[in-house]
């Protein structure tokens, strides 16, 4: 069956499977849930210990973006947007390439998850439009956040880890995350240049419209700004309970068709991640690795965060190396590959809710990782 999707009414937006339907048919959450049980096995005594390697303030951040992004979705007026983007692009790879560095140049400012919380609802309401490859349109995107937020201190949560760790200042660390950011945007600059047509795109005459909802496009983008001061003092609980007593009372659709699987897949890749990173197994192949090369310190960032996310990467090599910038190019680096790189990738995965996406992601992913592993560690990493 072709990628291209065709033009659809409004239901097939707004129309969402129930959370146990959806479960169901989600193989990643069955597959965490089978580790979770293999590693309960192995130590029934750490159960009680669970709760406590949830980060539950990124839970609590990441449910009210999903409610506030739900809740602009639902107000029907991406349509519109969409449709103006769609006319001012003459070709796929035009657009291709404008989603890839705006999703990019999100992230190095508004981290890469609220950059996807941006862009991949717009890409999901082109689909009304024309017959456009969707699902690899989204695949990009999640590649240029991970590019973008490379760069800066504040774009992913291992950077902002890391820069607190390196004690330097905003402007020296993105210094030193230039030559990477660079390198990698130009490769994925390439790739996407490569990877979309040039035939012109063609607006669909015929569209169902869809009802727009301006109180609920005012009370979501409203609330952005409230949510996002009350993340910034650290009150992410407080920020998350704001945006559901107004919806509950408001909209409660909104709530209703928010992907709650996503957050039970967060909540045991926590708990997944962090005990298979304090298996002691885990901890003695990290002693007897010698991370005082510069090159074995980067190749096994990278790799490691292929089976444990990048995050968990960074906090775990950070316990036995103090070289912070060759840590943060191979988690960087590591955010490409497999999927659990990168939580910015699930997230990318999960709003497109289609099973195909999860193979397409992996076809240009794991030859991206390896190309820019290689060119990485050979030109910037040695000294």
């Amino acid at each position: 069956m072709s990628e291209l999707v065709k033009p659809s009414t409004s239901a097939s937006l707004t129309a969402q499977p129930g959370f146990f339907a959806t479960l169901r048919k989600d193989y990643f959450f069955w597959t965490l849930l089978a580790v979770l049980a293999l590693l309960t096995a192995l130590n029934p005594r750490a159960i009680v210990s669970y709760p406590k390697l949830v980060d539950w303030p990124t839970i609590a951040a990441l449910t009210g973006l999903l409610i506030l992004t739900k809740g602009v979705e639902l107000s029907g007026y991406l349509d519109g947007l969409a449709r103006r983007l769609a006319a001012r692009m003459p070709t796929e790879r035009a657009l291709g390439l404008f989603l890839v560095l705006a999703s990019a140049l999100l992230a190095t400012v508004l981290t890469n998850d609220i950059a996807l919380f941006i862009v991949v609802p717009l890409t999901l309401s082109l689909r009304l439009l024309a017959p456009l490859p969707i699902a690899r349109l989204i695949v990009f995107e999640a590649l240029a956040v991970n590019t973008g937020s490379a760069l800066t201190p504040i774009g992913n949560p291992q950077n902002l880890f890391l820069w607190h760790l390196s004690q330097t200042s905003f402007v020296a660390f993105t210094l030193a995350m230039l030559p990477l950011a660079g390198l990698l945007m130009g490769l994925l600059v390439l790739l996407a240049a490569l990877a979309f047509s040039g035939n012109k795109i063609h607006l669909a005459t015929e569209t169902t419209a869809i009802d727009a909802q301006r109180p609920l496009l005012t009370t979501s983008l409203a609330l952005y700004l409230p949510f996002l001061v009350l993340l910034n003092l650290r009150m992410p609980v407080a920020a998350l309970l704001l945006v559901l007593a107004v919806y509950l009372f408001a909209f409660r659709r909104v709530v209703a068709n928010v992907d709650w699987g996503l957050i039970a897949v967060f909540i045991l890749m926590f708990i997944d991640l962090r005990l298979l990173a304090d298996l002691p197994i885990v901890q003695d192949a990290m002693r007897r690795i010698d991370l005082g090369q510069t090159r074995t310190l980067f190749v096994v960032s990278a790799l490691s965060s292929q089976f444990i996310s990048n995050v968990p990467a960074a906090i775990l090599l950070a316990e036995y190396s103090d070289d912070w910038r060759v840590i943060a190019y191979g988690v960087n680096v590591g955010g490409f590959g497999l999927a659990v790189g990168s939580l910015a990738n699930l997230i990318a995965l999960r709003m497109a809710s289609g099973e195909k996406i999860w193979s397409q992601f992996h076809i240009y992913s794991i030859p991206f990782f390896v190309a820019t592993a290689a060119v990485v560690s050979t030109l910037i990493v040695l000294p």
